[in-house]
């Protein structure tokens, strides 16, 4: 066991360990070093390196509050290991600013929905305590306030629904094809990826679907038992756009304020053009959802193929300054300052949701 690792090394791995460690060794003065490593489980070369990290933790940096921890090769010794004994704490004192976020944090998370009675009572009791060690830093706080939005109420539902393992009926709405659907899902699990995500089974197109939850307009737990099929989850470590090989080819050509494109949208390829744009490849399960993407290049780029797409895109941007001169000549004949005519640009947009459109 000594000369083996039980395990891959990995920062986590080795947090937990170091921080047993810790304990390990304040409980046995002058340990040997092969017993230690025989009882981690890793290799002494693994253990010492560990010991080279630990005197660099404490409870604060200031001299003495390091841990001083050293070897001799053949036995580890702990000649301080009274800092981080109770005596040595101090209490918390927090700055004015850091008292005020924290309160004004905590009120606000004992408002959301669906947070269990016991923990909602339980940081009351904290946030009353910060407030009476805060004291006048406690009278800011009380003239702020901060709201979470509906999507906390859907969180909620969510996530008791798949607990209790039940299914939903959900309003969606789907901005690539601009409309409100209602579907039943079968929720699978939740994820975090820039927005909060419920991965599920729709029952609707029958496959596997990722709903972003601040576009569920309404939301009901059912009934009936969620019963997904057997899926593999899917690795989400490379974001949740992950286009597949089958899906639609797009080809898009941006000029030099549009190389952003390349930096959002997942793609294929980015060849370089000679005015110093790019010729980016890429592919989506919904390729009409890239019309938005033309309209907000406007003359930084245009959408090369499919030619039923760039016709598309070129009506869609033909309607909407049609729209945008009418707009600019009523502004016209009601006053200089009726209409704003600066557009928007390429980040005032949701960026490219690829698969989490629940089509």
């Amino acid at each position: 066991m000594a000369g083996k690792p039980v395990r891959p090394a990995n920062a986590i791995d080795q947090t937990r360990r170091m921080l047993s460690l810790v304990t390990y060794l304040r409980e046995r003065p002058g340990a040997r070093i092969e017993d230690v490593a025989r009882a981690f489980g890793i290799t002494e070369d693994e253990l010492v390196s560990d010991l080279d990290v630990l005197p660099m933790c404490g409870t604060s940096f200031r001299g003495g509050d390091l841990l001083d921890i050293d070897t001799d090769g053949e036995r580890i010794w702990w000649h301080n290991p009274a800092a981080l004994g109770a005596e040595a704490a101090e209490p918390l004192r927090l700055a004015a600013d850091e008292a005020t976020a924290l309160l004004v944090a905590a009120r606000a998370v004992s408002t959301l929905p669906g947070l269990r009675e016991g923990d909602r009572q339980a940081l009351l009791r904290a946030t009353a305590k910060v407030e009476a060690a805060a004291g006048e830093a406690a009278g800011a706080s009380a003239r702020l306030s901060v709201t979470f939005e509906s999507e906390g109420g859907v969180f909620a539902d969510v996530d008791r629904a798949i607990s209790e393992r039940r299914r939903l009926w959900i309003r969606y709405y789907s901005p690539a094809r601009d409309e409100v659907t209602e579907r039943e899902i079968d929720p699978i699990r939740l994820v975090s990826v820039g927005h909060t995500y419920v991965e599920a089974w729709c029952r609707r197109s029958e496959a596997r679907r990722t709903f972003r939850l601040d576009r569920v307009a309404e939301i009901r737990i059912l009934d009936e038992p969620s019963a997904p099929p057997e899926i593999e989850l899917r690795d989400l470590s490379e974001g949740l756009v992950q286009p597949a090989a089958e899906d639609p080819e797009v080809v898009v050509e941006v000029g030099p304020g549009g190389r952003w494109v390349a930096e959002y949208y997942p793609h294929d390829s980015a060849d370089e053009l000679p005015d110093g744009g790019l010729r980016i490849t890429l592919r989506t399960p919904e390729p009409a959802s890239l019309r938005r993407l033309a309209l907000r290049l406007g003359r930084d780029g245009r959408i090369v193929s499919p030619p039923e797409l760039a016709d598309s895109a070129r009506r869609a941007a033909g309607e909407a300054l049609a729209a945008y001169d009418g707009i600019e000549a009523q502004g016209a004949a009601d006053g200089p300052h009726a209409v704003d005519g600066e557009r928007p640009g390429p980040r005032d947009e949701d960026q490219y949701d690829g698969r989490e459109q629940g089509l």
